[in-house]
């Protein structure tokens, strides 16, 4: 079993190393910065990055929204004074 994967892993060893170069890496990779792929590519990081945003600022404005509830809730409610202390008797 060994003996076959040691074969194997050479056969895939020497497949990589016959192939030419521009198989092993994209058009954005390899320096066609110009190209369909690359422009897709950038594409597809700004949506992402514009999802990502999006929910980082609905769940800022949910927390901001907590804040000023709890803050109006905490503005209508009368202030219980404390009751005034009793001095001790001697």
């Amino acid at each position: 079993m060994k003996k076959i994967k040691t074969w194997f892993w050479a056969l895939v060893s020497l497949a990589l190393l016959a192939s030419p170069t521009s198989l092993l890496a994209c058009a954005a990779c390899f320096g066609r910065s110009d190209s369909n792929m690359a422009r897709s590519l950038n594409a597809g990081i700004f949506s992402l990055m514009a999802v990502v945003g999006t929910v980082l600022v609905g769940a800022a404005s949910f927390f901001v929204f907590l804040s000023r509830k709890a803050a109006a809730s905490a503005q209508a409610e009368p202030k219980e004074k404390s009751p005034a202390p009793t001095p001790p008797n001697p």
